[in-house]
């Protein structure tokens, strides 16, 4: 027999004997894969309440999660089932991984650290997608949070990956509910009760406004009077709204108090100085020279 033929022939039985089996296997992970991302994701939007929830949120993290696991450890079973359709004997494979996965934890802490950080993250539920948060000096919405890395995306537009194991202090500022604090500054002459009654007319028109309505959880909470700064008496007030509303409710609540503060007379004072020329040697104070003026008439002569 041509060795051309006999070639071809340990090729058909090879493929009948074993290369079938590793294109079921193949394509019973594809499916295993799509199959199982497909039930997590249905399974997660039955137990999800309505949209920008905080149940939607923790879901929609924790699926993404389970899917990339689901996937990967798939990927390792046909990956082995593989090999050992083609000859390839398992055991010394395994035992070379195994050595050679400790040598790669030895030489990286860091990244094994990223993924305790990351699960323990995960499990006491301090980020979800959805959230904004600071961590690691930086600011922004949560748009990912795997075990290694979270993945940030800023007012700019600029999106940050910062490793679970530098992140040591999170602080989430849409959990559950949020709060906008207001630092309203008059001027000294203005009436403080006048003031809070102002704040509290808005935020009851605010809240009367269908558009603002669902999104503020409780009225207005005023402190008072909270310092004295250099040109302003300063009243510091809060409102509590549903989570991530609370920078449009402060817009909206600032703009419809700069108007009721116009019509009721009440000045949002501009920064001034008191100036004081000092003293000579002798105790006197430089002479300053202060001159006022009229506008002068159409015809050309002073008012005054």
């Amino acid at each position: 027999m041509p060795i051309s033929q006999e070639l071809a022939q340990q090729v058909t039985t090879w493929f009948w004997d074993h290369g079938t089996r590793v294109v079921v296997i193949v394509v019973l992970a594809v499916t295993l894969v799509r199959v199982g991302r497909g039930f997590i994701r249905r399974f997660f939007s039955r137990i999800t309440g309505e949209d920008g929830s905080e149940s939607q949120k923790r879901a929609e993290t924790l699926g993404a999660l389970l899917g990339y696991v689901v996937s990967a450890a798939i990927v390792i079973v046909a990956a082995t089932m593989v090999l050992g359709e083609l000859g390839v004997s398992i055991g010394p494979v395994l035992a070379a991984a195994g050595i050679v996965g400790v040598a790669v934890g030895f030489g990286s802490q860091q990244l094994v650290q990223d993924v305790v950080s990351g699960f323990f993250i995960l499990m006491e539920d301090q980020i979800r997608v959805g959230d904004v948060i600071e961590a690691a000096g930086h600011a922004g919405l949560v748009e990912g949070v795997t075990l290694r890395t979270t993945r940030l995306r800023d007012l700019t537009g600029s999106v940050h990956y910062i490793r679970n194991g530098k992140i040591d202090v999170v602080s989430n500022m849409t959990k559950e509910y949020s709060f906008y604090l207001f630092e309203t500054g008059v001027a000294y002459r203005e009436d403080v009760d006048e003031v809070i009654s102002a704040l509290k007319q808005v935020d009851e028109t605010l809240r009367n406004d269908p558009d603002f309505a669902k999104l503020i959880l409780e009225p207005l909470e005023v402190f008072g009077v909270d310092k004295f700064a250099d040109s302003a008496v300063v009243i510091k007030s809060r409102v509590k709204t549903k989570p991530i509303q609370q920078w449009r409710v402060g817009r909206e609540f600032n703009a419809r108090l700069k108007k009721r503060f116009e019509q009721l007379g009440i000045e949002i004072p501009y920064p001034h100085l008191t100036l004081y020329m000092g003293q000579d040697k002798h105790g006197d104070a430089p002479a300053m020279a202060v001159r006022l003026t009229r506008n002068q008439g159409r015809t050309g002569a002073p008012n005054a």
